[in-house]
């Protein structure tokens, strides 16, 4: 192995690493955040971030705001998790993965010193990304949150604009059992006097987000209730991607704007970008409408988002998609009902910790299920999964890896069916 490929084995192999693991990597609380902060001479705070949290939509919408940023002329950083296929995709500069001497000169500066703090692998990272940001000079930097809000590392950044895309039930173990207490632990990265933009208004959650925000003396903005998407059409044909019609306060605004991102749930995530440009603006960032569109049209060029809706061969049509719980998979059976095709092939796998009953009884009966289970220790026993899947209806074969499973899909589609692969996270990673 060379110097990189050591680097990057010493982090997956010695550093806890929640996506990998689960449970063993969280830290709920800032103590090691906070000296790492200080070991490095607290390089988040030389530049101002904008801090995303929420359930679904915070990488898509982080992504979207950075090329925006980038778009209109900014030295832009952005930090996001996970990974699907490089380590070097959470961290990025206008686009521009971190360098791997960076990642290598970096471990090495502060191994020892590391190992007596004893971080996982998400802290560490942040500490990287920080001190990459810093050392080349970020003119602003997106920063989504890993898991939660309150005692995230990503908790330390300086903020200029608080945004939270919507609440739903994931990580329960650790964010507990109400969208109450999870959106608690989100309106965590509400900071006093900074304002903050909620992309979804929710019943459950709409007073736990104001009562922050008053407390900390914060501007509130909800997102859907400003803007709304309508027309949201999936383009199935090159140029992939949608298009869309905007409205503003009830009244039209963009017609026909075209978006490199073609899933049904981008619908508010646009619209919560588009309330945090405004944001933006009142904050003094001169950013034009030409910067929004372009931004939409090239966010895939510009910042090397992968997994959202990516159409993967045209015949037969394949698709992969990142969602992972039941808010994420609610929207794919939606969309995957407004697209024509003669028959529904699904490649799908899940992590341990998921609500496996729940996620399954989402999908649809009459698709040809081929299982599998990621290459994690996270990942679900695809014995498990089929067994769960069984006892719901979903008929199909177990596979040994994620691999096996499209292979044989590919095999029993013909060019006018549609193949869907997903359920986690890393089995979209495996496929491309």
């Amino acid at each position: 192995m060379n110097a990189y490929e050591q680097t990057i084995a010493y982090m997956f192999d010695c550093l806890p690493m929640f996506h990998r693991v689960g449970a063993a990597a969280y830290k709920a609380n800032l103590d090691n955040t906070i000296t790492l902060n200080t070991l490095l001479g607290n390089p988040q705070r030389n530049f101002p971030s904008v801090h995303i949290a929420g359930t679904n939509g915070k990488g898509s919408a982080s992504h979207m705001i950075a090329s925006i940023l980038q778009t209109h002329g900014l030295k832009t950083g952005l930090y996001t998790s996970p990974h699907l296929k490089d380590f070097r995709e959470r961290i990025r500069i206008n686009g521009k993965m971190i360098p791997k001497s960076k990642v290598v000169s970096f471990v090495n500066a502060y191994k020892k010193k590391f190992e007596a703090i004893n971080p996982s692998f998400f802290e560490i990272t942040f500490a990287l990304a920080m001190d990459y940001f810093s050392e080349q000079n970020v003119d602003i930097a997106v920063v989504e949150t890993g898991m939660g809000g309150r005692l995230d590392s990503t908790n330390t950044v300086k903020s200029i604009l608080s945004i939270i895309t919507n609440i739903g039930l994931d990580h329960t173990q650790f964010l507990g059992d109400t969208l109450q207490k999870i959106a608690a632990e989100k309106a965590g990265i509400i900071k006093p006097g900074i304002p903050v933009v909620i992309g979804k208004t929710q019943s459950e959650t709409k007073d736990v987000f104001d009562e922050t925000a008053l407390k900390n003396k914060s501007n509130i903005t909800f997102a859907d209730t400003t803007y709304k998407v309508a027309n949201f059409r999936f383009i199935n044909k090159p140029p992939f991607g949608s298009t869309f019609d905007l409205f503003r306060s009830g009244k039209p605004y963009k017609e026909y704007v075209y978006s490199a991102l073609g899933g049904i749930y981008q619908q508010e995530n646009i619209q919560t970008v588009f309330a945090s440009v405004d944001e933006l603006r009142s904050l003094g960032y001169q950013i034009e409408d030409r910067d929004i569109l372009v931004g939409l049209k090239n966010v895939l060029k510009n910042t090397g988002l992968q997994g959202r809706w990516q159409v993967l061969t045209e015949k037969p049509l394949t698709i992969c998609d990142t969602g992972h719980n039941k808010d994420g998979i609610t929207h794919v059976v939606e969309q995957l009902q407004q697209i024509r095709f003669s028959k529904l092939h699904i490649v799908f796998g899940m992590v341990s910790d998921k609500d496996i009953p729940g996620i399954l009884s989402l999908l649809p009966k009459d698709a040809a299920y081929y299982f599998c289970k990621p290459n994690i220790p996270r990942g679900l026993d695809v014995t498990e999964l089929k067994r769960n899947a069984d006892a719901l209806g979903l008929k199909g074969t177990a596979y040994e890896s994620v691999s096996l499973a499209l292979k044989s899909a590919q095999q029993h589609a013909k060019a006018g069916d549609l193949i869907y692969v997903g359920g986690s996270t890393f089995v979209v990673a495996e496929v491309l």
